[in-house]
C-alpha cells in the first residue's frame, strides 16, 4: 500500500512539474564606478557658459540667477518669459536647474520690483568695502516688500513646484545675492519675523521642488528665524572653507551651524537635499591632493561630514583641468549624493509568470530625493525594448549605511517568446531627453543607453 502511495505521488510530482516548470537564474552584479553626470548631483556649472565651458567636466545641473525685477511687474502681476527662457534653456541640454531669486546683488542695480519703487519703498545704498561694490538694500520688513513676496513666492509655487525642468530651488530674495545676510551691514537684514513669513510663504507653495536655505538655525535669536523644522534643506556657499568644525570662534560655519541648530538640523539631510558651492578662492585646486589655499578643508571629509548632493564649482568649467585634478573630481563626484549599485539579480520563471528579486544598496553619502518612477524591459540583441513592464519599488528613502534594499516584483510574461532574451531595469528620468540615471554596475548601459542588464530570461 505504501508502494502505491509513493507511486501515486511520484507520478503527481511529475505531472505537477511538467505543467509548472520552475527555472531560476541568480546573477551577481559586478561593480563599476558611476558616471559623473547622473542626475539630481554632481558640481554644477552657470548656465550661460558657452558651449566649450561645460564639455570641460560632466554634469547634469546648471545653475543661474533671476532678480524678483525681471519677474514682477505688480502686486499680483507676473512676467514668467525670463523664467521660462531659462529653463528651456537648461532643459534642452538635458539637464536640470537650480536657480537662485534676488533683490539685491552687490555691483548691480536694485533688484526691486519697479512698481514698489515707484511707490517709494526705501532703499539703502552703501560701499561693501569687502567686495568693492555698490549694493541697494531695500527696507526688507516694509509691508509693502513682504506682501510682495509672498504673493510671488505663492505665485512661483503654483506655476513651478514640481515642474521636470527645476532640480533645486535656493530660497534667495533675501540679502545679499540672495544669500540671507547683508554683511557687514547686518543691521540692514530683515527680521525674524520678515524671514518667518518669507519661509512659510515656502512651506506652503512648494512640495515637490526642493527649497534650499542658507544658514541653519534651530532657534529664534535677534538676527535669525528659527528654520530647521520647515521641509527645507540648506546650501553650504562657503563649502571646504567655512565647513568643518574647527574647535575655533567660526561660528558661522556649517557643521557648526548644524550642531548649534540640534538634531532636526543635523539629520536634514535624511529628508532634504543638502547642495552649497566651493568657495571661490578653492575653485579647482580643492581636488588637488594638497591644495594651495592654507584656508582649505578636507574636501572628502566635508563631503562626508554634510551629506552635500551637488556644488557649485567653476573651476572645472572655466578652463579645462590638468588629467590629475579632472580624475580626482570626477572621483569625489561619485562619492556625493547618492551612489546606487544592484548586487544581484534573482530570476525565476514559473508557468507565465516572471519573479524578479534584486538587492540595491546605496553607496553615497545621501538618498535620492525625488521619487521617480522605475520600470523593467526585455531587451533583444540589438537593445531593442521588446516588452516593458512597470514596478512600483522606490528610490527613496534608501541611505547610505542601510542594509540593502530587496526589490520582489512578480510579472505576466508576453506571448512572444522572450526566452534567452535580457532583462534591463532604468529609471525614467521625467525630461524626456535627461541624462539618465546609471547605476554603480559593470552592466549598466552594456545592451542600451540608460538600462542596466540584469541578465538572460530563463
Amino acid at each position: 500500500m505504501r508502494a502505491a502511495a509513493r507511486l501515486i505521488l511520484s507520478v503527481l510530482f511529475i505531472a505537477v512539474s511538467a505543467l509548472s516548470p520552475l527555472m531560476a537564474e541568480v546573477v551577481r552584479l559586478k561593480p563599476a564606478p558611476s558616471p559623473a553626470d547622473n542626475p539630481l548631483k554632481g558640481l554644477v556649472p552657470y548656465s550661460d557658459y558657452d558651449e566649450e565651458k561645460r564639455a570641460h567636466f560632466p554634469h547634469s545641473l546648471e545653475f543661474d540667477y533671476l532678480s524678483l525685477a525681471e519677474l514682477m511687474r505688480g502686486p499680483s502681476t507676473f512676467d514668467w518669459q525670463p523664467m521660462e527662457a531659462l529653463l528651456n534653456k537648461i532643459a534642452a541640454r538635458g539637464n536640470q536647474a537650480v536657480f537662485r531669486l534676488w533683490i539685491e546683488y552687490p555691483g548691480k542695480p536694485s533688484g526691486l520690483p519697479e512698481y514698489l519703487q515707484e511707490q517709494g519703498v526705501k532703499i539703502t545704498s552703501w560701499k561693501n568695502t569687502d567686495e568693492m561694490t555698490t549694493c541697494h538694500t531695500p527696507d526688507y520688513n516694509d509691508e509693502r516688500v513682504v506682501a510682495a513676496l509672498e504673493s510671488f513666492i505663492t505665485a512661483l509655487g503654483k506655476r513651478y513646484d514640481g515642474d521636470a525642468r527645476i532640480g533645486f530651488i535656493t530660497a534667495g530674495l533675501l540679502g545679499s545675492w540672495g544669500e540671507w545676510h547683508t554683511y557687514p551691514r547686518e543691521d540692514l537684514f530683515a527680521s525674524p519675523k520678515t524671514q518667518r513669513r518669507v519661509l512659510e510663504a515656502y512651506e506652503k507653495a512648494f512640495n515637490k521642488s526642493p527649497i534650499l536655505l542658507r544658514y541653519p538655525v534651530g532657534k529664534d535669536d535677534d538676527h535669525w528665524a528659527a528654520n530647521a523644522l520647515y521641509n527645507m534643506g540648506f546650501h553650504d556657499d562657503s563649502f571646504a572653507w567655512g565647513t568643518l568644525d574647527r574647535g575655533k570662534k567660526d561660528d558661522w560655519f556649517y557643521i557648526p551651524l548644524l550642531k548649534k541648530a540640534g538634531d532636526e538640523a543635523l539629520n536634514k539631510w535624511r529628508t532634504q537635499p543638502i547642495g552649497g558651492e566651493v568657495r571661490p578662492e578653492l575653485w579647482g585646486q580643492i581636488f588637488d591632493a594638497k591644495p594651495a589655499h592654507p584656508q582649505a578643508q578636507d574636501f572628502a571629509e566635508c563631503v562626508r561630514q554634510t551629506h552635500v548632493t551637488w556644488l557649485m564649482e567653476s573651476g572645472l568649467f572655466k578652463e579645462k583641468a590638468k588629467p590629475d585634478r579632472h580624475a580626482a573630481a570626477v572621483n569625489h563626484v561619485r562619492h556625493m549624493g547618492y551612489d546606487f549599485h544592484v548586487s544581484t539579480a534573482e530570476l525565476k520563471r514559473q508557468d507565465s509568470k516572471l519573479h524578479v528579486d534584486l538587492t540595491v544598496l546605496n553607496q553615497g553619502v545621501a538618498p535620492f530625493y525625488q521619487d521617480w518612477r522605475l520600470e523593467l524591459a526585455v531587451l533583444d540583441a540589438n537593445g531593442k525594448v521588446m516588452h516593458r513592464w512597470p514596478v512600483d519599488w522606490k528610490l527613496t528613502g534608501l541611505l547610505p549605511g542601510d542594509a540593502a534594499r530587496d526589490w520582489k516584483a512578480t510579472l505576466p510574461l508576453p506571448e512572444a517568446r522572450v526566452t534567452g532574451l535580457t532583462l534591463a531595469l532604468r529609471v525614467i528620468h521625467p525630461l524626456a531627453n535627461g541624462k539618465p540615471l546609471r547605476f554603480a554596475n559593470a552592466d549598466q548601459d552594456r545592451h542600451a543607453p540608460g538600462w542596466l542588464s540584469l541578465g538572460v530570461l530563463p
